[in-house]
């Protein structure tokens, strides 16, 4: 059965989201809308044998197409025509929502008013007569608290009414726009209903308005529908606009918002909006800011906050993890029991297991640090910190906006380069969104996380919440210092100014929480399982084909047989016990060991990884390291699945199992100096392949998506060789 499309729309920060979390709950998915790299997030609900579509629309102030948010919006209320519109509106901001409100009142879609945050409203001394405003506007009201689901119910039974009823006589008012409008609108909306231009998406005076506004998307298409009437709808745009300018120094959109926003400001003053008790202006909002945003005690305060969330993921993480990999490693264990040795088991011990639970037993830190991400995000507390860092920002020739980009892109470890990327939309100069794209890799994606906690784990385990602060710290200098060499050498260009809406503080709810973490998680885990999981099986085959040559294998099975028979020997029984004792099964599995390495170096992983430790070797990188750091072009959990897949091939029955940090901790070729030259390498280098594309892509060049492969690869490279040799000159962590 088809069900109903219900569109949420509102202003960001309104509670749209939390409402979309409260009607669907785990119902739900996120994509991104055909063809336009903007979040979209979908879901479902059922009532009275009912079933219901929600859209999520991005957050706009306005449908004026100026953003590709509002752009989207515009498109999936004109195209896919929602059966209602649930307009979410800040009921302690009113003013400034309710413009948003009449746009929509102007394409005709039904529509319901969730009149949200009244708790936050009450506190400021406001009283809204809900049952007034709805008589006013013709439409449904209802007062909603969204993060706790105050008024829930009630919002989506007056939603289904209107979807059964209609909107019901006369609809909402028509806004006047005074008489230097209202004649010329008139009379274009005339011609274009007469003409019936664009009539299957658009009401008429909504099309004749947007001429009057110059919307370039809705002139092109008119243009196309009907080149003749476009033209003449055109002249009389520019006659209003010429005689506006001279008479009122003003453009057709400049009286069409004064009128709306005059509007709104009647209806609050008829008795709609009441201010109960003087309130202090002062709210607790501000009061927070005056602290969490001073100059001096604000970055230290965020410093602290970061402290305290990667040692809460630390800490809470490390049990649940020794779980994880003790599963996966009693799983491996059971299957070499009851499988005979071969192309089959060692595909599934150590290129399934090995390499996809290698990455998915640090699940648990990534889990405790997206928690932490959607607390810092649902309370409000990220755009305090975008707004106190514009001024850093714009020292290095970036734009306070980037700070959103570095955020969503790993700036608090566990974000992704992707969407980061894409984050960069909302910049208007095309040097500050090239700098910010070309610096976002540098982040500590979730990707580069399992890295991180495997070598931090190993080599710094004390120490583990200075050493994710520190590599945070490392992140955003390297992306300030190559963003200011950028945007002083092949990106030259004026800063533009930042302007940032500061939401109120809010205390997130648990559900709300539950379901950030979890969409967060759940995608880390299914590519994992899917991407991860593939690039696993391909350098597992990479790792064990071709393979060794007769004529050596034939020198191993040599070794073993004389082996064999020395031990049969009857004086060298009370030295080994023959083969089967302790003594000879591990003299036994270190010739098989060493067969295990040869067959690896021999294959096409071990050539490419020999082959680059002639430049590797000034980093500290053997060549098992730099088949892994290959692999991690893919992603950069690829890493640990190739290093453990590498060293478990040449491990012993002893040694099987044993994690791998400790399996690295242990071999001598490793020390806590070579664990942080390659936590740097990994840092900076190449981008993950989806990330290379969607550069590509929001750049509109390869030219740029390449010059990131390169030139990331050469910071990662001078920065690995600097430190690991500094090092090594000093003696430290040797």
């Amino acid at each position: 059965m088809k069900s109903d499309l219900i569109a949420l729309a509102g202003n960001p920060n309104a509670g749209k989201t939390s409402l979309f979390n409260a009607i669907t709950g785990a119902r739900q998915h996120v994509a991104n809308y055909p063809g336009v790299t903007v979040e979209r997030k979908e879901g479902y609900y059922s009532q009275d044998g009912h079933d219901y579509h929600i859209v999520d629309l991005p957050g706009t102030y306005s449908l004026t197409a100026y953003s590709p948010e509002e752009l989207v919006a515009r498109e999936v209320l004109t195209e896919e025509r929602p059966q209602v519109v649930i307009n979410i509106v800040d009921a302690s901001n009113l003013d400034r929502n309710l413009y948003l409100t009449l746009q929509l009142f102007e394409l005709g879609i039904p529509m319901v008013i969730a009149l949200n945050m009244m708790d936050v409203a009450r506190a400021r001394g406001l009283e809204i007569d809900v049952v007034q405003l709805s008589q006013k506007l013709n439409v449904p009201v209802i007062a909603t608290v969204a993060r706790s689901g105050v008024g829930k119910e009630a919002l989506l039974e007056a939603a289904s009414r209107v979807i059964e009823e209609g909107a019901g006589p006369g609809g909402p008012p028509q806004i006047p726009y005074g008489p230097d409008i209202d004649p010329v609108l008139q009379e274009m909306e005339a011609k274009i209903s007469s003409a019936g231009l664009l009539s299957d998406l658009y009401p008429a005076r909504w099309t004749a308005l947007k001429y009057l506004e110059s919307d370039e998307e809705i002139v092109g298409k008119g243009r196309e529908a009907a080149p003749e009437l476009s033209a003449e709808l055109e002249k009389m745009t520019a006659r209003v606009s010429e005689h506006l300018k001279k008479t009122l120094d003003t453009y057709p959109e400049g009286i069409i918002a004064d009128y709306r926003y005059g509007f709104i400001s009647a209806l609050l003053k008829s008795g709609v909006l009441k201010q109960k008790h003087e309130a202090d202006r002062l709210y607790l909002s501000d009061r927070i800011d005056r602290v969490v945003t001073h100059r001096v005690a604000g970055p230290a305060i965020m410093c602290l906050i970061l402290y305290i969330l990667y040692y809460f993921a630390f800490s809470f993480s490390d049990t649940p993890v020794k779980w994880l990999q003790g599963g996966f490693a009693a799983l491996g264990g059971l299957i070499e029991t009851h499988l005979s040795p071969g192309l089959l088991r060692s595909l599934l011990v150590r290129g399934i297991i090995g390499g996809v639970g290698g990455i998915l037993g640090f699940v648990p830190i990534i889990v405790f640090i997206f928690l932490g991400i959607a607390f810092l995000e649902d309370s409000g507390y990220l755009a305090r910190a975008a707004f106190m860092l514009d001024r850093v920002f714009r020292t290095f020739g970036l734009h306070g906006s980037s700070f959103m980009a570095y955020i969503v892109g790993g700036g608090i470890a566990g974000g992704c380069g992707v969407p980061g990327v894409m984050a960069t939309r909302t910049l208007r100069s095309s040097n500050e969104r090239l700098a910010t794209m070309l610096t976002v890799g540098f982040m500590n994606c979730g990707a580069k996380l399992p890295v991180y906690a495997l070598l931090i784990g190993a080599f710094f385990a004390g120490h583990k919440a200075r050493m994710m602060m520190i590599l945070t710290l490392i992140s955003w200098s390297m992306a300030f210092l190559v963003a200011k060499f950028l945007r002083t050498t092949i990106l030259r260009g004026p800063n533009t100014p930042f302007l940032l809406e500061l939401p109120p503080y809010r205390l997130p709810t648990l559900r709300g929480l539950v379901i950030h973490t979890w969409e967060r998680a759940w995608l880390y885990v299914r590519k994992a399982g899917t991407v991860l999981l593939a690039v696993s099986i391909l350098f597992w085959a990479l790792m064990n084909f071709p393979r060794l040559p007769a004529s050596k294998k034939a020198l191993f099975d040599a070794r073993k047989l004389a082996f064999a028979a020395r031990i049969s020997a009857p004086e060298e029984k009370t030295v080994a016990q023959r083969s089967g004792s302790p003594a000879g099964a591990a003299a036994l599995e270190t010739i098989e060991a060493a067969e295990n390495r040869a067959a690896l170096r021999y294959s096409f992983a071990g050539r490419m990884g020999l082959a680059l430790e002639h430049i590797t070797r000034f980093c500290g990188f053997d060549w098992r390291t730099n088949v892994a750091l290959v692999g991690g072009v893919a992603g950069k959990e690829i890493v640990v699945s190739v290093l453990s897949t590498a060293y478990s091939m040449g491990r012993t029955g002893s040694e099987k199992t044993e994690p791998l940090g400790a399996v690295l901790a242990a071999d001598p070729a490793w020390n806590p100096l070579v664990a942080f030259t390659l936590i740097l390498f990994t840092m900076l280098y190449v981008p993950c392949v989806v990330s290379v594309v969607c550069l590509a892509k929001e750049a509109g060049s390869w030219r740029w998506a390449m010059f990131s492969v390169v030139f990331n690869t050469s910071v990662a490279f001078v920065v690995a060789v600097l430190v690991y040799q500094g090092g090594r000159l000093l003696g430290i962590g040797i």
